[in-house]
């Protein structure tokens, strides 16, 4: 099963290939700041593993790669264009259910 959510007090810098750089980062602060007093936002990151699963739930990294495959990287507007489209295939796209279930437990444990 794909763990799809770590929380922050979980995470160190070991964990980058897990969450990447600045979620790591952020639990870093929580394990080592929060005994001197800094109040670091208590809450979690996504995995890398969920993202892909995301991805491969929807079909996505064909029509990613198609987007792409022609694009002038020196063309502004054809980047702003890609992009716009990338990311409306990525919200238009469906957790997977258990991502979803995780997710609102995660909700459920922050309010």
């Amino acid at each position: 099963m794909i763990k799809h959510i770590i929380w922050f007090d979980e995470l160190g810098m070991d964990d980058v290939p897990l969450v990447g750089g600045k979620n790591a980062s952020l639990g870093e602060m929580v394990g080592g700041l929060k005994s001197k007093g800094v109040r670091v936002p208590f809450g979690f990151a996504t995995t890398a593993d969920a993202y892909r699963q995301f991805i491969a739930h929807n079909d996505l990294a064909a029509k990613i790669d198609s987007e792409l495959a022609e694009l002038d990287v020196d063309d502004i507007k054809a980047l702003q264009k890609a992009g716009a489209a990338i990311r409306a295939m990525i919200l238009e796209a469906r957790f997977p259910q258990d991502f979803e279930d995780e997710l609102a437990s995660a909700y459920s444990r922050l309010h």
